[in-house]
Formats: structure tokens, sequence, C-alpha cells
């Protein structure tokens, strides 16, 4: 993809599985007057997905992909949602990530796609450890919206333009990126990486 590179990217991204936690009324991808989603679960503690107060940046989080899946469809269609090696097989393998999940060097903790309202696909990951997918991001050169702990690579444009409302940062790791006037710009867990709300054109 082209967040600048991965986001636009036509190796195919990784999507939002979660059989069924995918799939939304919408056929736009239009995120106007989306809700976000509870930031607190019954016992006080922040929902799944919700932005951790007590993280810097407040990205949001996910503690499994049924509520990444939740979280991404507030903002943008999620449809047709699969597992990554369901829509290998169905697709020929056209999903970013199909190699990367099984590196224990990117701490992919599982992978899945569905596509956005115009068809293109929507790759998201359940990240172990952010830190170890910032090396790697940063060692292939690839870039990312990252979450405290999942990461999405949205091919579609209108899907981007709608994630930009999701609270998502964009993740790169090339030395040279600055960010526009009046975009914020803080860094990554690895030397070089930064998150941004800039996610490029």
């Amino acid at each position: 993809m082209h967040l600048r590179k991965a986001l636009t990217v036509s190796a195919t991204v990784v999507a939002l599985a979660a059989a069924g936690a995918c799939g939304s009324s919408q056929d736009s991808g239009d995120a106007a007057g989306a809700t976000p989603p509870s930031t607190a679960s019954a016992d006080g503690t922040p929902a799944a997905g919700a932005a951790d107060p007590g993280t810097a940046g407040g990205l949001p989080r996910a503690s499994d992909m049924a509520s990444a899946a939740d979280y991404l469809n507030e903002y943008t269609p999620c449809q047709h949602l699969a597992t990554g090696d369901e829509y290998d097989t169905q697709n020929d393998g056209e999903a970013w990530g199909t190699d990367e999940a099984e590196d224990p060097a990117w701490a992919i903790e599982e992978r899945a796609v569905c596509t956005d309202g115009s068809g293109r696909p929507i790759a998201l990951l359940i990240v172990s450890d952010m830190k170890k997918f910032q090396t790697a991001a940063k060692s292939a050169g690839d870039e990312f919206l990252v979450g405290q702990d999942f990461a999405v690579v949205p091919v579609g444009s209108q899907a981007i333009q709608d994630l930009r409302q999701s609270g998502l940062k964009f993740l790169t790791c090339k030395a040279d990126f600055s960010a526009p006037s009046g975009s914020a710009k803080s860094p990554g867990l690895v030397e070089d990486c930064v998150l941004s709300d800039d996610f490029g054109s």
C-alpha cells in the first residue's frame, strides 16, 4: 500500500479476521458519523479496541482478532472476513503477510483478511511484541497503520481515508520521513521508527 509504501504496494494486505466479527451495512466506506467503540469494559478497565489512556499516544488496542475486527469496522467496512490461510487459498496467496506471519521475527500472533466497500483487501495482524514487529518492519522497509498490539494494511484509498479517524498511527522507519506542518509525530519503539497521524498520499 502506499501509506507511503506498504499501504499502496501491490503486494497484498492482510486483513481483519475473526469469523463473523466483521461485516458492515456500509458499502461506501464512509466513516462519517461513525461512533467510537466504548472505552471501558464492565469492570472499568479499557475495553478491547479502546484507547488505553495509560499508553503514550492513546493508541487503540485489541486483545484478539474479533475485537480488532470490530474496532476497524467502526470506521470502514470489513467484509467477507477470513483467516489469512483461507484468504490465501481462495485468492492465490494475494494477501500481505503470507510468509511474514510464519517468521518469528515479525511477532505476528494471528493474521486475517477482509475486504473493504470496494472489494479491496484489508490486512490485520495481531502482534505479540510490537518492538519486534517494528524491528522487522524497519528491516523490510514496510509501513503500516498500527495500534498498541495490532497492525493494519489497507489497500483501497477510501479505506485509508476512513481510517484517518480511527486513532491508528502510520508507522514508518524511513530516516527521511517528514510529517507535514500540523501533523503529529512521535518516536516508535525502534530507532528511526516514528508514528504519525499523517498517512501520506
